[in-house]
């Protein structure tokens, strides 16, 4: 087995050898009798590893002095004798309806007072000191009787933190919230300024009066509702780092994860509302769950927001090894419609995961229910059975991953760096901005789709920017001072930085930085803007290198050794600045005043990687995907072709997906993929074409 280093710098185990296969498993759904046969099923489709014990409080603890443990124990005893190994999950998710009946205030409370019955999943307030108790209880137990076991591979705390009960407004809530202030600011002074209570009469002038941000008359102060994002997201670290010391103290070399969402985001948030850099650090292993979401009628940009999200992960866990601990087969069920995903496409999904760092790929569920919320959720073993085409293709998908078990424990290289900014697409969703289309997450997801020509790490602000020949900084509204000042060492020091409209505008305070605009980058790019003219989201501009923009303008100056790209050609904007490029130190520093269509990012980026020296795929079409991954014992070449045309490419090596050598161009049809053990001469740029 590999190892991965964790937030200690421990080596540590992966929970099996090669590339990690299987998905959340339900027993306690089913009779006993089915349990047999459903590891008979996961040794027919080489699944190596599941996640037990998710929703299962109720039955461990079915009242408050009484436990059951020997169910469990017996499916824990079968999968080890099938060879799978377990992420034992400390089934903390959600409480048993005894303990919400006997003390209702651990239910969660809504910004307009109500609080939430019981009935759903995750009913339970972060901030509930009396959940803490029950909850940890509940882990003790499950260490102590567990950690033992030969099947356990992995701790899996609670399930996906924060996706249904993020914010709480109760008063245990409010009183943490406090205690959360003063750790942060130390008196009230500070707070006041923090927050600039002048405006508006909100001075406070005891701990008291602060309250969480609950509905109120208009907009609420925007600092106020940042700091509140902040502690929401803190508080269920809080409750994962509990559960966590709690394992480490009885279990201290089983590994501890729990599942993210990265790239899901939430109704609230486009980001969702857990700031995973911050958490990333505190995992073992990261790992993540990722739906592929788009309309009922399918979505052909889905798939950049899979490789937006699964590169986004990487950058978290600073390019270690991590694990798709679910996706889906198939349909989801929480849409208006669900769509089933096509021949090929759970295989293609799968594969991009892989490609992009996950050294696991796992799915919910392994048996579709048949009763509950989600018993039209498509699963490993679906309704119809394995006499059906999804469980051949979940066969098929086990077979491929065996076949890659070398390439567990490589790396992806990435030449361009991403920044995204949790806060700063937090502050962007408040009330009161110049515009809510002018979206962090947006602008970085469309910078990536521009530069996939190459491969793009998506990083934090305070990742290590030395690495990258290009740095791209998409609408970071907030910025520190030293944030700015290390990206504009990148650029001296030899990067190519491209910094987007809306950047720099605000310090962490979330207060204006006076001047002009850009602000925190203004320095950097020699440029200054008076004023923001955003756009209707129907309206759009046209600039003179032949590009239409949309979403936003602004009236930019630069100075005399700015070099100026693009104008705009018409309106009261005409002929002013619209794309920039100043020289810096070894490197240079280029301005994006507006949004441009797909065409003419996609232009900017391939003159900026150019510029760096940066060999893009020639002639590529954006809806193939090439990602190589390098290890010490060889390098794989990941091809995706997510198009409705053949195309060609030329790779010499043998393709672990049909198991075929291939010396020349390698034809992919409509749909499939390839992964490509390259021989030790083919591991430059490959070139690819579409077929007519």
């Amino acid at each position: 087995m590999h190892t991965a280093s964790d937030s200690r710098g421990r080596h540590l185990r992966w929970p099996t050898r090669g590339i990690s296969f299987g998905g959340d498993y339900n027993p306690e759904q089913w009779p006993e009798a089915v349990w047999q046969r459903d590891v008979e099923l996961m040794r027919e489709a080489c699944v190596d590893f599941v996640t037990v014990g998710v929703f299962s409080w109720a039955r461990l603890q079915p009242t408050p002095e009484t436990w059951d443990f020997g169910w469990l124990d017996r499916v824990l005893d079968l999968l080890h004798d099938g060879g799978v190994r377990v992420d034992l999950a400390t089934a903390t998710a959600s409480p048993p309806p005894w303990l919400t009946a006997a003390h209702p205030e651990v239910r969660p409370v809504d910004e307009r007072g109500y609080r939430y019955e019981i009935g759903s999943r995750q009913t339970w307030s972060p901030s509930s000191p009396i959940y803490r108790d029950h909850s940890l209880t509940l882990v003790e137990k499950m260490a102590v009787r567990y950690g033992g076991h030969p099947a356990l591979a992995l701790w899996h705390v609670s399930n996906e933190l924060g996706c249904h009960n993020s914010r709480c407004y109760s008063p245990d809530s409010a009183r943490a919230f406090r205690r959360w202030l003063q750790r942060r600011y130390g008196d009230l002074t500070e707070l006041n300024r923090a927050w600039g209570t002048t405006f508006w009469s909100q001075h406070y002038s005891a701990w008291d009066e602060v309250v969480p941000p609950a509905a109120s008359t208009t907009f609420g102060n925007p600092t106020h509702l940042l700091d509140w994002r902040r502690f929401c997201s803190d508080a269920l670290l809080d409750q994962y780092l509990a559960e966590r010391e709690v394992l480490r103290r009885i279990t201290p070399d089983v590994p501890v994860t729990t599942n993210f969402m990265v790239g899901m985001g939430s109704p609230q948030s486009l980001a969702g509302d857990m700031n995973y850099a911050q958490w990333a650090p505190e995992q073992d292993l990261v790992s993540t769950d990722h739906y592929l979401v788009g309309p009922a009628t399918g979505d052909g940009a889905a798939h950049h927001r899979l490789s937006f999200s699964a590169d986004l992960t990487r950058g978290i866990a600073g390019s270690q090894p991590w694990l798709l601990m679910e996706h889906s087969t198939s349909a989801v069920n929480w849409q208006p419609v669900n769509r089933a995903k096509t021949p090929g496409e759970m295989l293609r999904n799968s594969l991009a995961h892989v490609a992009r760092g996950a050294d696991g790929v796992a799915f919910f569920q392994f048996r579709a229910s048949q009763a509950g919320a989600e018993k039209f959720h498509s699963a490993l073993v679906p309704h119809a059975g394995t006499d059906s085409a999804r469980w051949r293709e979940v066969v098929q998908l086990g077979a491929v991953l065996r076949r890659l078990e070398p390439v567990a424990g490589s790396r992806v290289e990435a030449p361009v760096g991403i920044l995204f900014d949790w806060e700063s697409q937090w502050a962007c969703e408040q009330d009161g901005h110049p515009s809510r289309l002018m979206q962090p997450m947006t602008i970085a997801e469309q910078m990536h789709r521009a530069f996939a020509g190459v491969t793009c790490d998506v990083v934090p602000p305070d990742a290590d920017l030395g690495r990258y020949s290009v740095l791209v900084v998409p609408a970071m509204y907030l910025c520190s001072d030293e944030e700015a000042d290390r990206i504009s060492a990148a650029a001296r020091a030899g990067a190519q930085v491209l910094v987007t409209a809306f950047s720099g505008i605000a310090d962490r305070d979330d207060h204006v930085r006076l001047g002009g605009y850009p602000g925190a980058f203004g320095d950097l790019l020699g440029v200054r803007t008076e004023e923001f003219f955003p756009l209707g989201a129907d309206e759009t501009v046209a600039l003179d290198d032949g590009t239409t923009a949309r979403v936003w303008t602004e009236y930019l100056t630069v100075a005399e050794d700015v070099d100026v790209l693009a104008r705009h050609t018409e309106g009261h904007l005409q002929g002013v600045p619209a794309v920039t490029r100043r020289p810096v130190g070894d490197g240079a520093a280029w301005y994006l005043a507006t949004v441009p269509d797909m065409r003419g990012l996609e232009r900017l980026a391939e003159t900026i990687c150019a510029t760096a020296g940066l060999d893009l795929h020639a002639g590529q079409h954006s809806d193939v995907e090439i990602v190589r991954r390098q290890g010490e014992n060889g390098s794989w070449l990941f091809v995706l072709n997510h198009t409705n045309e053949k195309v060609t490419v030329d790779v010499s090596g043998t393709d672990l997906v049909t198991e075929r050598v291939v010396d020349g161009p390698l034809t992919l049809e409509p749909g499939n993929c390839a992964v490509i053990r390259e021989d030790s001469a083919g591991t430059g740029a490959p070139t690819r074409k579409a077929d007519a």
